[in-house]
């Protein structure tokens, strides 16, 4: 049996208004291979989530759930799932991810031939048009000032690597021991929507880990499934987790020229992005 196929993934699902597709991501969970626990936290869904959650867990003793009178966060419920769990191998897949049964087993498989790993998948929208977010490099706001290109995260996908190291990878699917995990404290709680996979990345690249995509390993993503029914709240929090990065990782090293007009930027960004969000919802 491949190495993949014997160790124990634990799947962490972070839930919010996702009827839409929780109960296929679930489904598809259950029978992935590797994975040994399920567990799905939910930050105070209305839509019947919490439900279908149920449901699973009542027919599989792997799926256990959480379930928040509140919604604290992305980042909070994440760490609230690896809590909970105690495989050695954490994967946090988005509510609206489409696995294959072979998808954890095969990017287990590239992490193990490194000391320590971070790795994402290849992501793609239901008619295979590829994610930016999957391949990404580090915010650099000062060049950001200058040029709106640099405010294009994404990195073109390298067909020529089954595994491509990139600065960060998108927080719809990572895959990590726990070991890394924890000695990097988890995911940040000071965020509570955006950004808080750049800051994951950022700490386990610091901390020696490999970040790369495997780009041999396809997976459906559909994007936006928990944000469409609270756009603004969205917008908000994606600003601010914006502003939190870049005082945590570049402020200190800027002028307060800068650093004020990074802060003006991304607040004068903000109204015009929750307008884009409402006419699109």
């Amino acid at each position: 049996m491949p190495v993949a196929e014997e160790a124990h993934i634990a799947a962490i699902v972070v839930s919010h208004q996702s009827a839409a597709t929780i109960d296929d991501c679930l489904s598809r969970l259950r029978r992935a291979h590797g994975v040994a626990e399920i567990r799905v936290v939910d930050n105070d869904s209305q839509d019947g989530t919490l439900d279908i959650i149920q449901r699973h867990a009542a027919g599989d003793p792997r799926v256990r759930f959480i379930g928040n009178p509140d919604n604290p966060g992305f980042a909070v419920g994440c760490n609230q799932g690896a809590a909970a769990s105690t495989a050695p191998w954490l994967a946090f897949v988005n509510p609206d991810l489409l696995i294959e049964t072979d998808a954890l087993p095969r990017l287990l498989e590239h992490a193990v031939g490194f000391e320590a790993a971070l790795l994402g998948a290849d992501l793609v929208d239901e008619s295979g048009v590829r994610d930016e977010a999957a391949r990404r490099r580090d915010p650099d706001f000062a060049s950001m000032l200058g040029s709106p290109r640099a405010a294009r995260l994404g990195v073109p996908m390298d067909s020529a690597q089954a595994l491509q190291r990139v600065d960060a990878v998108s927080g719809a699917l990572m895959l990590m021991p726990r070991a890394l995990f924890e000695r990097i404290g988890g995911f940040d709680e000071g965020y509570r929507l955006h950004a808080e996979d750049l800051d994951l990345c950022r700490r386990a690249r610091e901390a020696g880990a490999v970040v790369a995509v495997a780009n041999d390993v396809r997976v459906v993503h559909i994007r936006g499934v928990s944000s469409r029914s609270r756009p603004l709240f969205v917008e908000w929090h994606k600003h601010r987790g914006l502003w939190r990065y870049f005082r945590k990782f570049e402020a200190r090293r800027r002028s307060w020229v800068i650093r004020f007009a990074v802060f003006v930027a991304i607040w004068a960004r903000f109204p015009i992005a929750a307008l884009g969000a409402v006419f699109r919802r």
